[in-house]
C-alpha cells in the first residue's frame, strides 16, 4: 500500500487545482450574486483544451446533455463541471501521464464528463494500465479516445487484461473496442465468458478472429447467441467449418423474418430451391444482408449482359458480393472488346474474370493489350468510374 501511494502522490500533486486560465462570457452555468464571474463551461474548453469555439460550444452541449441523463437534480448542483477546478485536476493528471495536448483535447471532446471523474480514480486507474497492463503513454493515450467513459465510469484494467488475452494483443482489442465499446462495460463473468465458452462448446473455428470481426457478437445475452448457432446450422454449415463464424456473423445481424424473406426472393428471381439458397449463402453469407434492390440490378446484369445461366449465379454466389459499378460491368467491358478483337476466346467464362485480384486482372487483360489496343486502360478507368465508353 505504500509503495502504490508513494506511485500515486506525484500524479496527484501534480494534478493539484490551477488557476482558472480563462475569462468567461456573460452567458453562464450557474447564477450568483457575488461579484467573480460565473464559470463557462464553454469558454474553458477553448482556453485549455484548445478546441474552436464551435466545437466547445457543441462538446459542452454534450456534456450537460449527458449529465442530465446520469444524474438527479441535487448531483447535477454539485457536479465537478460548474467550476474550473475539477477539469484543471484532471487535465493536468492527463499531460503527467504524457498525453498531448491534442490527445487531452480529443479525449475531453469524446467524453467531456471525463473532466467531473474523480482526480483520485482516474490515477490509479493510469497506473494500473502502466504497471498491471503493460501499456505504454501513447497506448494509454489511444485507448483513452476509444474508452474514455469507460476509464471514467469503471475500473477497466481486468477487462483489458482478459481481452488482451483472448485477442493476442492490445492492438488487436483496440480494433475490436472501436467496433463494439460496449465490450468494456459489460460483464466478463455473466455475460462475456458465457459467449465464449458457447461458441468454443458448439465447436466454432476462428472464435477470437469472428469476436474481432463482430465483437457486438460477445455482448449478445446466451440466448441470442445460441438462436443465431442453431439458424447457421440450420442453414447447412456445420461448426467447424471456416465460413460457419461468417453465417453467424450475418444472422446476427439480420433478424429471422428478413433472412426467410431473402430466400424467397433469391427462390423466385434465381428459380433456386431452399436447399441451393442456403448452400450459396454457405458459400456468401453477405449476400442476405445486401438489399433486394441492388440485389436485383446484378442479377439482371448477370443474366442479360453477362448472358449467365441463373443456375450459375446460385452455384458463384460470390458474383452477387461484387460491385456493378466498380467490378462486375467495368470487366465485362473489357472482356467485351478484347472478344471482339480478337483477342479473348468467347468461350471464356465471366466469372473467372470477375473473381481475380485486380492486380492480376489488369496484368492479364489490359496491360498485355496495350500495344494492340492502345486505350482499353483508360477505357477501363472510365468504365470503372461509372463511365462506360461506345468501344475502343
Amino acid at each position: 500500500m505504500l509503495r502504490l501511494k508513494n506511485r500515486l502522490l506525484p500524479l496527484l500533486r501534480a494534478a493539484s487545482p490551477l488557476p482558472a486560465p480563462i475569462h468567461p462570457r456573460p452567458c453562464c452555468l450557474l447564477s450568483t450574486s457575488t461579484s467573480p464571474a460565473p464559470f463557462s463551461l464553454e469558454d474553458y474548453l477553448v482556453a485549455s483544451c484548445g478546441l474552436a469555439p464551435a466545437q466547445a460550444r457543441e462538446v459542452s452541449k454534450k456534456a450537460f446533455l449527458d449529465l442530465s441523463r446520469e444524474s438527479n437534480k441535487e448531483e447535477i448542483s454539485r457536479s465537478r463541471l460548474f467550476s474550473a477546478s475539477n477539469p484543471d485536476a484532471i487535465i493536468t493528471l492527463l499531460a503527467g501521464a504524457g498525453l498531448s495536448r491534442a490527445d487531452i483535447a480529443a479525449a475531453v471532446s469524446a467524453n467531456p464528463l471525463l473532466l467531473r471523474a474523480s482526480v483520485k480514480n482516474i490515477a490509479l486507474r493510469i497506473l494500473a494500465l502502466r504497471d498491471r497492463v503493460g501499456l505504454s503513454t501513447p497506448q494509454i493515450a489511444r485507448l483513452l479516445l476509444v474508452g474514455p467513459d469507460a476509464l471514467r465510469r469503471s475500473d477497466v484494467v481486468p477487462k483489458l487484461e482478459f481481452f488482451i488475452s483472448f485477442y493476442g494483443s492490445f492492438e488487436q482489442v483496440l480494433v475490436a473496442l472501436k467496433r463494439n465499446i460496449r465490450l468494456l462495460n459489460s460483464s466478463l463473468e455473466r455475460l462475456i465468458k458465457p459467449n465464449i465458452a458457447l461458441l468454443r462448446q458448439w465447436g466454432v473455428r476462428d472464435i477470437a478472429q469472428l469476436c474481432s470481426n463482430n465483437p457486438w457478437v460477445l455482448t449478445f445475452n446466451l440466448e441470442r447467441l445460441k438462436e443465431c448457432l442453431l439458424r447457421a446450422e440450420e442453414i447447412g454449415v456445420p461448426p467447424t467449418s471456416r465460413m460457419f463464424r461468417h453465417v453467424v456473423a450475418t444472422l446476427a445481424c439480420n433478424s429471422k423474418e428478413k433472412v426467410a424473406a431473402k430466400f424467397e426472393f433469391f427462390k423466385m428471381t434465381l428459380g433456386c430451391s431452399e436447399s441451393e439458397v442456403s448452400t450459396a449463402v454457405s458459400k456468401m453469407p453477405a449476400i442476405l444482408g445486401f438489399s433486394d434492390k441492388i440485389l436485383l440490378r446484378k442479377i439482371k446484369f448477370l443474366v442479360n449482359e453477362a448472358a449467365m445461366e441463373p443456375q450459375n449465379i446460385v452455384e458463384r454466389p460470390v458474383l452477387l458480393a461484387y460491385s456493378l459499378e466498380k467490378r462486375l460491368v467495368p470487366r465485362h467491358y473489357v472482356m467485351k472488346v478484347l472478344q471482339e478483337k480478337g483477342l479473348l476466346n468467347s468461350n471464356k467464362e465471366f466469372v473467372t474474370i470477375t473473381t481475380l485480384g485486380e492486380k492480376t486482372f489488369k496484368s492479364k487483360f489490359i496491360d498485355c493489350h496495350k500495344d494492340s489496343v492502345p486505350g482499353l486502360a483508360d477505357a477501363y478507368a472510365a468504365a470503372h468510374a461509372g463511365v462506360v465508353p461506345s468501344r475502343v
